[in-house]
C-alpha cells in the first residue's frame, strides 16, 4: 500500500503559492487539458461562496484513473491556465509534479503538513463525487481537510446518492453554511449550486479531434 505521505515532504523543491496562516484557500486539482471557462466560473462560486481568500489550481502531472497518453506537458497547461483567468486571488501552479506521487490524498496531506495554521478546503466537480470511492484512498481525502463539491450540469442527484456521499452523510454541512466549511474539522462537506457551464475538458478534446484535418493516406 502507497503511503499518504510524500516522500519528499519538506523538501526546498516542493514550492506552492505564498500564504500565512490564517488564510483561507480553496484547491482545486485536475489536469486541466484544455482549462476552459467552466473551471472560472467554478472557481468564482467557490471564492464567493466560501468566502476564500485564494484558489489554487494544482494542476497535475497525470490522473491515474485516466489514460495520458494525449496529455501535453504539465509547462504547456499551465501556461494556457493562467492565460485563462486574470483574478490574481486564482494561484496556478504545478507543485504536484515534485511530490513524487499522483495521488490527491498525498497532496493534500503534505499540504495540511507543510502549511499549518491555512484554512484548506478541496474543490472537486459533482461528477467527481459521484466516483469518488474509486479514488486512492478516500476516505483519507475527506478526513484531511473540508471538501466542497459544486454542482455539474446532470450530476447532482448522481452525487448526493454516491457511496462516498452516503457514508459521509452526517458530516454534510448545509448550504447555507458554506462560508463556515473552511473554519470545521473534516469530515465536513457541502454542495455548493450556482451557475452551470456545459463544458467539459473530456468534450473539448473530443472535439479537436473531430475538427482535426485527417492526414491523406500515402
Amino acid at each position: 500500500m502507497r503511503r499518504s505521505a510524500p516522500v519528499r515532504f519538506g523538501s526546498v523543491r516542493v514550492r506552492t503559492p505564498l500564504v500565512v496562516p490564517g488564510l483561507r484557500v480553496g484547491v482545486m486539482g485536475g489536469s486541466f487539458n484544455p482549462p476552459h471557462s467552466g473551471h472560472v466560473l467554478i472557481s468564482h462560486t467557490a471564492l464567493r461562496r466560501l468566502d476564500l481568500d485564494q484558489l489554487w489550481w494544482v494542476v497535475t502531472p497525470g490522473n491515474p484513473l485516466k489514460e495520458t497518453g494525449d496529455l501535453p506537458p504539465q509547462e504547456d497547461r499551465i501556461a494556457a491556465c493562467r492565460a485563462m483567468t486574470t483574478d490574481a486571488r486564482i494561484k496556478v501552479t504545478g507543485f504536484e509534479a515534485d511530490l513524487g506521487t499522483p495521488y490527491t490524498a498525498a497532496t493534500l496531506a503534505f499540504l495540511v503538513r507543510r502549511h499549518r495554521g491555512v484554512r484548506f478546503v478541496w474543490i472537486m466537480g459533482a461528477d467527481n463525487l459521484a466516483g469518488f470511492h474509486r479514488w486512492q484512498h478516500w476516505r483519507e481525502i475527506m478526513r484531511t481537510m473540508p471538501v466542497a463539491v459544486v454542482d455539474r450540469p446532470g450530476w447532482r442527484h448522481r452525487a448526493m446518492a454516491s457511496k462516498a456521499a452516503l457514508a459521509y452523510r452526517r458530516a454534510y454541512v448545509p448550504e447555507r453554511r458554506a462560508a463556515d466549511l473552511p473554519e470545521l474539522s473534516p469530515p465536513a462537506w457541502t454542495l455548493l449550486t450556482g451557475p452551470l457551464s456545459p463544458l467539459s475538458s473530456t468534450a473539448l478534446r473530443a472535439a479537436r479531434r473531430t475538427d482535426a484535418p485527417r492526414q491523406p493516406r500515402s
